[in-house]
């Protein structure tokens, strides 16, 4: 039998869940915040995903001097269809472009069950380490933009909105991120 996503969730968030009527709503139920599916989760992993997802990005933000992002459920609707055929994979691939349009896109994979967004968000701000200011793809104190692509997305000033989905498949958790406008673009400056 074939379940949509959001049901599929709704149903492994309530049976680790107990309590009252108010804890059995995830945030995420109304589609306006990050879907999953797979396995049951840990319960703080399907807290307020989505706030948690945008602090994490304006944190890093703020300390480069670049406006907020606000959420985008129409993005986190898009990352969250990807997922699938990433867990498909079963390794990190991104989206074609045609099929994204105008975003850009963030990847992360790993155990499952194993990291917290703050771990999986953390992973791609700790590209600064090696990242210099400067016109894209000359970034990086590595000489590879690939090592700070992550980073350069998550603080390029003209995005200004994100959508992220968290897909839990039977291996492997799999991050989603959207941006628009797109960052990471040749020949354009990172603060």
């Amino acid at each position: 039998m074939t379940r949509h996503p959001l049901t599929f969730a709704m149903l492994a968030f309530l049976s680790a869940c107990s309590g009252g009527e108010d804890e059995r709503r995830p945030p995420w139920a109304d589609g306006r915040d990050v879907v999953t599916k797979g396995p049951a989760a840990r319960q703080q992993d399907l807290s307020n995903l989505a706030g948690r997802i945008v602090a994490l990005h304006n944190r890093e933000r703020a300390q480069v001097g670049a406006p907020p992002l606000a959420w985008d459920p129409g993005l986190a609707a898009a990352a969250a269809a990807y997922g699938p055929a990433l867990a498909a994979r079963g390794r990190l691939a991104h989206s074609p472009a045609e099929s994204r349009a105008g975003q850009g896109e963030n990847l992360w994979m790993g155990t499952a069950g194993a990291f917290s967004i703050e771990e999986m968000v953390g992973g791609w701000a700790a590209e600064k380490s090696v990242f210099v200011p400067g016109t894209v793809p000359n970034v990086s104190r590595s000489g590879h933009f690939g090592d700070v692509g992550h980073y350069a997305q998550m603080i390029w000033r003209t995005t200004n909105r994100v959508g992220c989905a968290l897909y839990r498949g039977r291996a492997a958790d799999f991050l989603i991120c959207r941006y628009s406008p797109a960052g990471n673009v040749v020949g354009e400056h990172v603060p």
